[in-house]
């Protein structure tokens, strides 16, 4: 409209002009008394000049518009519906807000430009803090869940450190405030301990020397930690801190939100996930010789370098009742920040400190865990603190789950030893193997059900619960404690291991981004005694509610359960009524044997018995058709593996 405006004034500018001998090809004769015409031909140039650029800039400030409006999404792995208004082009792109993607159309600014500075920063910093993450397009998940939490909670002086381009460019079209690292990262899943683990720490140590010249506070943190609540407030309690730093130590000392007492803790134990640094001479300091040190030593791993220089001076307490004690060289004043709401994977997920001492969590790191990166995926997951593109809820197959029954004498009878941990875990296992069965049968995803132990599980030799915790027994154990989450997402070979088994969290359907025409989808699937008079019809019998039922006889074969449930595919969840004595066998040794092979690779191990060289124990898929098995670790070398 606006351009078609521009373009007719223009025009009749022009034919006016023309009408005066402009444009007709005897402008430059020479007409008798015309000796003014020069000076009158600049000005009619003038003027229709204008007027074109006129109409030109008017055509340029509506693309302009058009081009910078973009959605600003709300949800991770979704596009949100555009806005209705144009918004004005903002000049600079850490201007934006975040996940306000660039325009469509528009190119990608040089790489030089991301490069970290103050003028950089100081757009993204506010009330001087500036939050910071930093990873791989490997973590790109975690990177966003990071994101999205710390921005429901309306913080928004973030920025993420890109160790890689493929993840610069990602997080710039997603509308996230990135910078380039120039690491030169490799773009995969680096695990822990390994070479490119160790680089990624150095990198800690180099960003946080950058950034601390620039003047602003910096909060640091590992890209699997999310955020509960707003941590400005808690972290300004303590305005002579150098360092505040989250720990490693599973032994609450205070029950409040206070710091913990620093007399009190073992030393060597701080983590570096998560740690405040503000902008002084004693933090600059500390900040060059860790990374000094761990330049001068390649093998040195980040935090042990971080806490052997924190501990040369350790004590006094800092004058006044703020639990704050000097540390490094005597000048810096360190607070450790409380472990029952700055928690670990171990205080959130297998203690429950937060619920046990009723305190509101401000961040969950997901440490202490023993499924790798798809293990801390899933354990946020279970919590319900992970954003999955939208097809992770809904996916076409549908969904199976069932009511698990575990008896009360398991559960709870007699004391707590490894052999009742492991009845209980084996009742469970046996269950799940069946539901696995009847998933892969249908090729729907099983939702797994909560997993109960009496013993907890970590690295190293414990008496079943680690001394001085307040784990409770027994306890809602997170799967990596008994499965190899790894595996279970792994694309193995299908000719050795047969079709893979999609699986998703027990909380699966807590969840509020579950959408409801999942939830209001359902069938359910009452086990009945073949030949009674309840399981002679296979009529679907619809309830109370809408809710629809089948009956299913005990010890079905695949072709009765395919002949009974494949015609309900557009049903998206069956909901079993028990998986005890659900399923006979495949109707092939082929497909039993694959399926097998698949399953077993599934479990993990639970460890340790204590002052034994081998004191781990496998979990065995399978341990009710060994008639001599027992929880005993391995007696040998050759013994040390897993069940076939």
């Amino acid at each position: 409209m606006r351009r078609a405006k521009g373009m007719k004034f223009a025009e009749r500018a022009l034919r006016g002009l023309q009408s005066e001998g402009m444009g007709k090809g005897d402008f430059f004769k020479e007409k008798p008394g015309s000796w003014c015409r020069p000076l009158f031909l600049a000005i009619y140039v003038a003027v229709a000049v204008g007027i074109v650029f006129t109409g030109f800039f008017i055509l340029s400030s509506f693309y302009s518009g058009v081009l910078s409006w973009s959605p600003s999404p709300h949800s991770i792995g979704s596009s949100a519906a555009p806005s209705a208004t144009y918004k004005k082009p903002r000049i600079n792109i850490w201007e934006r807000d975040i996940w306000e993607a660039p325009p469509a159309g528009s190119k990608m600014p040089p790489l030089k430009s991301f490069r970290l500075s103050k003028e950089l920063v100081k757009h993204r910093v506010k009330d001087n803090i500036i939050v910071v993450t930093f990873g791989n397009y490997g973590f790109m998940d975690f990177i966003l869940n990071w994101v999205k939490h710390l921005t429901d909670l309306n913080v928004t002086n973030l920025l993420v450190g890109a160790m890689d381009v493929k993840l610069l460019e990602a997080l710039y079209w997603k509308g996230v405030p990135v910078y380039d690292m120039g690491s030169q990262m490799i773009i995969a899943d680096v695990g822990w301990g390994s070479a490119e683990f160790n680089k990624m720490g150095r990198e800690k140590v180099l960003l946080i020397n950058s950034f601390l010249p620039f003047g602003y506070e910096l909060l640091v943190c590992d890209t699997d930690t999310v955020w509960l609540k707003n941590p400005f407030s808690y972290l300004a309690r303590f305005p002579e801190a150098d360092i505040l730093s989250s720990t490693d130590s599973l032994v609450p000392t205070v029950t409040d939100d206070s710091l913990e007492d620093w007399e009190l803790l073992v030393r060597g134990a701080l983590n570096i996930g998560i740690f405040h640094w503000r902008p002084t001479n004693s933090t600059m300091k500390m900040a060059k010789k860790w990374k000094d040190l761990l330049l001068s030593d390649d093998k040195i791993w980040d935090q042990n370098g971080f806490n052997n220089l924190i501990y040369e001076v350790y004590g006094p307490s800092v004058e006044g009742n703020n639990g704050l004690v000097h540390a490094f060289d005597g000048k810096l004043k360190l607070g450790i920040l409380p472990v029952s709401i700055f928690c670990s994977g171990h205080t959130y997920f297998v203690q429950a400190l937060h619920e046990q001492l009723r305190l509101q969590p401000y961040s969950v790191h997901t440490s202490f865990e023993l499924g790798g990166t798809p293990g801390k995926r899933h354990r946020l997951r279970e919590a319900l603190l992970f954003y999955d593109p939208p097809e992770y809820y809904n996916t076409p197959a549908g969904f199976l789950s069932f009511k698990p029954h575990i008896p009360k004498t398991l559960l709870m009878g007699g004391p707590h030893t490894l052999e009742s941990h492991f009845s209980l875990v084996n009742y469970q296992i046996k269950q799940i193997r069946t539901a696995l069965a009847i998933a892969s049968i249908l090729n729907r995803a099983l939702v797994m059900p909560q997993l109960w132990c009496r013993f907890d599980s970590i690295w190293y030799g414990h008496p079943g619960v680690l001394p001085g915790t307040m784990t409770r027994q027994p306890f809602l154990c997170p799967l990596d404690h008994v499965f190899q989450i790894g595996y279970m997402i792994s694309e193995l070979p299908e000719d050795y291991f047969g079709p893979k088994i999609d699986f998703r969290e027990y909380s699966f359907f807590d969840n509020p981004r579950v959408p409801n025409e999942v939830i209001s989808s359902r069938l359910q699937v009452e086990l009945c005694e073949e030949g009674s008079d309840t399981c002679s019809s296979p009529r679907v019998e619809v309830r109370r509610h809408n809710l629809r039922k089948l009956r299913l006889p005990k010890n079905s074969s695949e072709e009765t359960i395919v002949q009974l449930l494949s015609p309900y595919s557009n049903t998206k969840v069956l909901e079993f009524s028990s998986m005890q004595n659900a399923f006979q066998g495949f109707s092939s040794q082929e497909k039993e044997r694959k399926f097998r092979k698949r399953v077993q690779s599934y479990m993990g191990r639970w460890c340790c018995v204590e002052n034994l060289t081998r004191g781990h124990i496998y979990y065995d898929m399978y341990w009710d058709e060994k008639p001599s098995w027992k929880p005993e670790p391995p007696k040998s070398k050759e013994e040390d593996h897993p069940p076939k």
